[in-house]
């Protein structure tokens, strides 16, 4: 959100749709992170677990490798363009190698193995997807985990995390330069409905729109031939929404390589 709007994506593919959702993990991760209470920490070792189950894909590290070495090359071979501001594109150049040796130096295929191999994460995981079923009675071990001195838990979480870290910054990584890869268009939604062709596959919507209209966007048969987006209102959030009436104007970035 920016102040006095707020910016919806929509994923046009299944790479990035994972991205955005491990993005959105590691966010949570980090706010529970910053609570010490033992709430905030459960709820800290919970969003690790959910990464971990996503992170468990196998090619997960080949495709985040391969993704920004493409990005990687192709910002190279602007280097050739003129207009270019050579120092701002170095500096993309150089986190993109930073990054890449992070992930090129996990000892694995897959991500975060250590992780699963720890019978304790591995207990907690199991325990996790039951309602409920990480109370005291339950896991004895965990209650006294969560006693102990908040620095000692605090190296523990920063440790286990430590396998994760290099996806972390990856990600951001790649959504950050798949964000920044086109300028935002002013358009208009006729009647609440904005219907569009692209010409070359895209990879990620973003909508902007003023809080104040009190609308949310609903994308439809969005990929490579064609996508509509139709507003809703927000009038009340205990009823169905209705698409709007009136016209809606809003910002929207078409992104891709």
């Amino acid at each position: 959100m920016t102040q006095g709007s707020i910016v919806y994506e929509h994923p046009l593919n299944e790479r990035v749709r994972l991205f955005l959702r491990l993005e959105f993990l590691f966010e949570q991760y980090r706010h529970h992170r910053a609570d010490r209470s033992a709430w905030g920490t459960r709820a800290a070792l919970g969003t690790m677990l959910d990464i971990l189950s996503i992170a468990s894909r196998s090619d997960l590290k080949t495709e985040i490798i391969k993704d920004l070495g493409e990005q990687h090359a192709g910002l190279t071979r602007l280097k050739q363009r003129a207009g270019v501001d050579p120092a701002r594109l170095d500096a993309v150049l150089t986190e993109i190698n930073t990054v890449l040796n992070a992930m090129q130096q996990l000892t694995t295929h897959a991500t975060a193995t250590g992780l699963r191999e720890n019978e304790f994460l591995m207990t907690l995981a199991n325990r996790n997807t039951v309602p409920g079923g990480t109370s005291g009675f339950d896991l004895p071990h965990f209650h006294a985990w969560l006693a102990q001195p908040a620095e000692s838990i605090r190296r523990d979480l920063d440790a286990w995390f430590a396998d994760l870290a290099p996806l972390e910054q990856s990600i951001a990584l790649y959504l950050r330069l798949l964000r920044q890869s086109t300028e935002p268009s002013r358009e208009t939604a006729v009647g609440g409905m904005f219907v569009q062709i692209p010409t070359t596959p895209l990879l990620l919507l973003r909508i902007t729109v003023s809080t104040e209209l009190r609308v949310y966007p609903e994308i439809s048969g969005a990929g490579r031939h064609r996508y509509s987006i139709r507003f809703m209102s927000l009038r009340d959030i205990n009823a169905r929404g209705q698409q709007v009436a009136q016209d809606i104007v809003f910002q929207l970035q078409c992104c891709l390589f």
